[in-house]
């Protein structure tokens, strides 16, 4: 068997393999072990019950194993079984291990004879077995039987293959000697997966049931039909043996008997029998092992350095610990933790998307003035108001000059319109607080009713601040109203407005003003220029916003310019998407109703991610590109009157100007509002959350550790040192042991590829059925049954390679 850490590796392989299994995972690492194929009734449950020499596998017409068997054999001085799904059962009758396999499939599969790819773990310790790994999977079917469903032959093909696949699993091909080996379920769908033969493993069984007069010694002996690792021929119990519960000892007993005694086959029957297949299994999955470290060791590594981390918490871990039983350090932990999520300074910092403090500065600086320009600018309804607020001030009389009653009463109407999207700020914000307060809170996962308790306190305490902050944004807009200050630096002034009351303004003057003609760059990246597919279709490209123009290039490279586009009497509005599409739309279009690209009035740009949309949105607002909204204008909108044109033109401009002053004070005034009453009041969960906590109902309740978490905590641990003492035990095996090479290759051409079945049936009676029948003729009618003919046969086999 070789050194002793060789022995010890199975076990280990095996420990491993319940490790993955109890966490509800399949075991990724593909770790070695041998799967056992073949058709149904061709005896692979037999074979497992000899190498247990107990009766415990489930037995019946039709199909009986319909889930995978892990069967683990373990060689202990005890004898009885394990079931991974009853952690701490011994089983000590394997009738009651039958009963636990059945019930233990019906549980998954239903009665129905339905199948299931998730595995059974049976661990089987006995002084009678050799250390062993065999998966037991659903015998090859060919026909759906009672209420199956119709396709089971491409489920249990797809089930097999998932198993077989893997370069790691030997497979064990189960083969009856009274059928037609070249038509082997098994051994076509081992070469399929396995066509080096590096991984097959030929047995032949039902050896006594044989025609009489006829034997398999050439296929045994590897030279009819050869396998690169041959074959190895057993006799399992008859159907009257089983129902007379004939014992597997005494079955043994008459299978030894059986080679020793048969003229064809006691020649080898030193290389026959179970015992010998056991021992041939075990020594080869220990070999096929040994030549898996080198790429075993490397996934161990990878998968123990991906636990690190996970299980860092866990291996100091002491239930009792009273360290581990106060609030303090946990809470204290918290407010560090969500202190570094809004002021950015975390240990960690997520690259995949924005969080915290980074969502909140988004807000404040994208988000929060394009909603403020979306309410404010309505140009045709704002004239409409205008006109109307002049009128109504001079009533009955022709007004000379323009009236400052209408200016008042058109600011502070504009005025009033900034609650709405100061409110939804807020909201926002709240939003983004309470997620990362959730956030924060994982850390807690192991204890729920303190996590629940500190959400609940955290997010009434925010609650409370969200009600001040907005009292205190609604006061500052109150203040605005109750002074109207035309004196202010910054506003146009009626002598100013007088240079410019002439002059068309259609979004000329904005909030803010617009930039100043420069050609610095206010935003770059790509986006999809959406245009009919006569004239090119959808492309991505590199646009480069100044405050100038819109260009797009091929690539960030940026040489090879495609267009550019003045931003002159450019609006935004958006598009809905269509009915396949999975991006959000904006167009940019010319007031003027002119083209803005080639023959297009208007073209449509669209972005993966609604966030992407709003922040090149917030740029164009940058720009002095605004968004329209569509409302017609009554009729009356407009007077044809000169002096009225006139008057409007100037509270226009007036207007425009002084809530462009707001706007600005607005925006500068909202974060910190925000900021100081609820952002940095959110520090009481230094000062003050703790002593919440302790004043809220009963305090063990609050430690109580999760059971999820804490059988969480044990599974992470287990298969953590499994891992470090697989990896332990490799290093001592690498170093001292040499490996054995493969069986050199053979001609396995017999073994059918996919053919039509009038080619395989004409195949199987040219290689096998007639060179058998033909030997078998000659040797019953030949007084020396070894005998081989002298004479050549009408249609002689081809001769065997080397």
């Amino acid at each position: 068997m070789g050194n002793r850490g060789m022995e010890d590796l199975i076990p280990l392989i095996n420990k491993l393999q319940d490790a993955f299994s109890s966490i509800g995972q399949s075991c990724n690492l593909d770790l070695p072990q041998i799967a056992v194929v073949g058709g149904q009734s061709a005896g692979k449950s037999s074979v497992l019950e000899n190498f247990v020499g107990r009766d415990f596998l489930p037995r019946g017409s039709g199909i009986v194993t319909r889930r995978p068997l892990i069967l683990q054999l373990v060689n202990n001085k005890a004898e009885y079984a394990e079931f991974l799904h009853c952690k701490g059962r011994k089983f000590v009758d394997f009738d009651e291990v039958r009963q636990e396999i059945e019930a233990e499939t019906d549980r998954i599969t239903g009665s129905n004879k339905g199948i299931s790819p998730i595995p059974i773990n049976l661990r089987v310790y006995s002084p009678h077995v050799l250390n062993l790994t065999l998966i037991d999977l659903p015998g090859m079917t060919k026909v759906a039987v009672g209420d199956q469903p119709p396709d089971i032959e491409h489920q249990i093909r797809d089930m097999i293959m998932q198993f077989i696949s893997r370069e790691s699993c030997l497979i064990l091909a189960v083969t009856p000697a009274n059928t037609d080996l070249a038509n082997s379920d098994a051994l076509k769908v081992a070469k399929e997966v396995d066509p080096q033969g590096l991984r097959t493993i030929g047995v032949i069984t039902k050896l006594d049931l044989m025609d009489e007069g006829t034997d398999a010694r050439d296929i045994l002996e590897n030279k009819l039909l050869p396998l690169r690792r041959g074959y190895i021929g057993v006799v399992n119990r008859s159907q009257k043996d089983i129902d007379g519960r004939k014992d597997i000892r005494a079955a043994l007993a008459a299978e030894r008997k059986f080679f020793l005694s048969h003229p064809s086959y006691r020649h080898m029957a030193e290389r026959m029998g179970t015992p010998h297949l056991q021992k041939a299994l075990n020594q080869q999955l220990t070999n096929h092992i040994r030549d898996t470290l080198p790429g075993l060791r490397s996934k161990l590594q990878s998968q123990l350095l991906s636990l690190e981390k996970e299980v860092e918490e866990y291996k100091n871990f002491r239930p009792d610990d009273p360290t581990r039983k106060t609030k303090a350090l946990m809470v204290q932990q918290f407010g560090v933790d969500f202190e570094k999520c809004i002021e950015g300074s975390g240990d960690q910092v997520d690259t995949a998307e924005l969080s915290g403090g980074a969502r909140i500065n988004r807000i404040f600086h994208e988000r929060f003035p394009f909603e403020l320009v979306k309410i404010v600018f309505d140009e045709k309804e704002l004239r409409r108001e205008i006109s109307h607020a002049i009128k109504n001030v001079h009533g009955v009389r022709t007004g000379l000059f323009t009236p400052d009653l209408a200016f008042e009463a058109m600011v502070k109407k504009q005025v009033i319109k900034l609650k709405e999207p100061c409110l939804k700020c807020i909201d926002l914000v709240i939003q983004e607080l309470i997620n990362t307060v959730r956030q924060c809170t994982n850390k807690l996962g192991s204890y729920p009713r303190l996590r629940e308790e500190t959400e609940r306190i955290v997010t009434t305490y925010v609650r409370e601040r969200e009600n001040k902050t907005k009292d205190q944004v609604l006061l500052l807009i109150d203040i605005e109203l109750s002074y109207i200050n035309t004196n202010h630096e910054d506003f146009i002034g009626f002598a100013k407005q007088a240079q410019v009351c002439t002059i068309e303004l259609s979004g000329l003057f904005s909030i803010g003003h617009k930039l100043s003609s420069t050609k610095t760059v206010i935003r770059k990246g790509w986006l999809t220029l959406n245009i009919s597919i006569m004239k090119g279709g959808s492309k991505e490209y590199w646009f480069i916003l100044t405050a100038e123009s819109l260009s797009w290039y091929k690539d960030e490279e940026e040489k090879e310019k495609k267009y550019m586009l003045p931003l002159d009497n450019l609006k935004l509005r958006d598009v809905e998407k269509g009915f396949m599409s999975t991006k959000h739309i904006f167009a940019i279009f010319n007031t003027e109703q002119r083209n803005v690209y080639k023959d297009l009035r208007q073209i449509e740009l669209a972005c993966d991610l609604q966030e992407d949309m709003d922040s090149w949105k917030a740029s164009f607002l940058r720009a002095g590109v605004y968004p329209e909204k569509d409302q017609a204008a009554p009729a009356d909108t407009f007077s044809m009157d000169p002096q009225l044109e006139r008057q409007v033109e100037t509270i226009r401009n007036l207007v425009d100007s002084y809530i462009g002053i707001v706007n600005k004070t607005i925006r500068d005034l909202m974060p910190k509002t925000i900021m100081h009453l609820m952002i940095n009041g959110v520090n009481f969960i230094h000062s003050e959350l703790l002593a919440y906590l302790y004043s809220s109902g009963d305090q063990n309740s609050l430690m109580e550790e999760s059971a999820d978490q804490a059988q969480r905590r044990d599974e992470m641990l287990r298969m953590y040192h499994a891992i470090k003492e697989a990896l332990s035990i490799i290093g001592d095996i690498s170093t001292s042991t040499v490996s054995t090479p493969a069986p050199p290759p053979v001609n396995d051409t017999w073994i059918p590829e996919t053919r039509s079945e009038n080619e395989q049936r004409a195949a199987v009676w040219e290689r096998v059925t007639f060179p058998l029948l033909w030997l078998s003729m000659f040797r019953m009618n030949s007084e020396d049954p070894l005998a081989l003919p002298t004479g050549p046969p009408l249609s002689a086999p081809p001769s065997p390679p080397c």
